[in-house]
């Protein structure tokens, strides 16, 4: 039984709860109830989204601007365009990860408008202020759509574009890579802490507590897996791929990013960085150098 206090909020994969201590221990307490939700095997439980926007770029001083836009299906969409301080050196479309919206992720690419790079912040339907329901098909319509207004922009190189995504939204990144309608204007794939597989990952989970342990077979019955990065990651190339990992990553583990290395084609790199967790590799200023080192490479026609 949850005691409510309004004492503090916690935030647990998304899902809005209050108690009396919000740490660590409270979490780990979570864990069995939030192991069980995977045993319901539903692909829907990757989306944890959250419709209030918490933060915005201006508050640190960053540039921004409100874009809506509509996919295919004619669901609205809401992003954020961040502009390149000075000429445009390539664009980023950021996918972030599954839980929350653009407002307690775009901390992740904050850095990237002074090095030259424009962003687009992309929220999926039903996150944030896009409007619609959570879907893995929806995903790419709304990876097209944000494509799609990009490559309209005055400002954005159509050759130059990075796709950039975190967790799930690596997972969609390695997929769009493969057989997105805009493909052909990627100059690269990046995708950090994504997961190999859904039906694998959600294996993993069930696994990992002795309570779910005996339900590890229900994700190949109810978990759409037709979007697998795995299976998709091969038909990337040529399309330079970058994987990134941290080698503490409690939530997806590195051996994930290292399967999809292994099936990935030519020209691939991947980055495990020691010592990060989950998403947490751009923490580092020296990785963040390094990423901007390598995508001016292959802006020069260097991979």
């Amino acid at each position: 039984m949850i005691k409510r206090s309004s004492r503090k909020t916690c935030y647990i994969n998304g899902t809005h709860m209050s108690s009396r201590r919000c740490s660590t221990s409270d979490i780990r307490k979570f864990a069995p109830l939030l192991a069980a939700l995977w045993v319901a095997g539903c692909t829907q439980v990757f989306f944890q989204p959250l419709r209030m926007l918490v933060d915005t770029p201006e508050r640190y001083g960053i540039a921004y601007r409100d874009l809506d836009f509509k996919a295919d299906d004619g669901t609205r969409l809401h992003a954020w365009f961040l502009p390149a301080r000075g000429a445009a050196r390539a664009s980023v479309l950021f996918l972030h990860g599954n839980a929350e919206n653009i407002s307690t992720h775009f901390h992740n690419v904050a850095w990237m408008p002074a090095e030259g790079f424009n962003v687009l912040a992309l929220d999926y339907r039903g996150y944030g202020e896009s409007q619609g329901t959570p879907s893995l098909a929806g995903a790419q319509l709304d990876i097209d759509a944000a494509m799609h207004a990009l490559l309209a922009r005055p400002d954005v190189e159509p050759k130059r574009v990075v796709l950039f995504g975190q967790s799930l939204g690596g997972a969609f990144a390695i997929y769009y890579g493969a057989h997105g309608r805009y493909r052909t204007n990627l100059s690269v794939v990046v995708a950090e802490s994504a997961f190999s597989d859904y039906r694998a990952v959600t294996r993993e989970k069930l696994a990992g507590f002795f309570l779910t342990w005996p339900f590890q077979w229900l994700p190949w019955l109810t978990v759409d897996d037709d979007y697998s990065p795995i299976a998709a990651v091969g038909a990337i190339s040529p399309i330079p791929l970058l994987l990134i990992h941290g080698d503490r990553d409690p939530v997806v583990p590195v051996h994930h990013s290292r399967k999809l290395f292994e099936r990935a084609g030519n020209p691939k790199d991947i980055w495990i960085v020691p010592g990060a967790g989950h998403i947490q590799a751009f923490r580092d200023d020296a990785v963040r150098r390094r990423l901007t080192e390598y995508l001016l490479r292959l802006g020069r026609g260097a991979a």
